[in-house]
């Protein structure tokens, strides 16, 4: 087995610093890398709902489509007094 040169020289140090021979760290630390991980239990995360104050029958799910006819709508009367003011421009002439 090759070990890469950084990798080699981190497990050295760790054995240095705990004092340990360099094949008993290189053993423990692949013993808890193969280790299974274990799940952590914690509260499931809980989405609280807030009641978003749409009167009755105002449909959410429809709310981009009123958005792109406001959009459109807006557009068009603006192209309208471009159109307007061009007209009047080429008139003038």
């Amino acid at each position: 087995m090759t070990i890469d040169d950084d990798v080699a020289d981190a497990l050295k140090e760790r054995a240095r610093l705990l004092e340990q021979p360099f094949k008993q760290v290189v053993n423990e630390i692949l013993r808890k890398g193969l280790r299974p991980e274990r799940a952590t239990l914690s509260e499931p995360y809980r989405v609280q709902p807030l009641n978003c104050g749409l009167q009755p029958g105002v449909d959410p799910l429809r709310l981009n489509q009123l958005s792109d006819e406001l959009e459109v709508e807006a557009f068009l009367q603006k192209e309208a007094r471009v159109e307007g003011q061009r007209r009047e421009a080429a008139s003038d002439r």
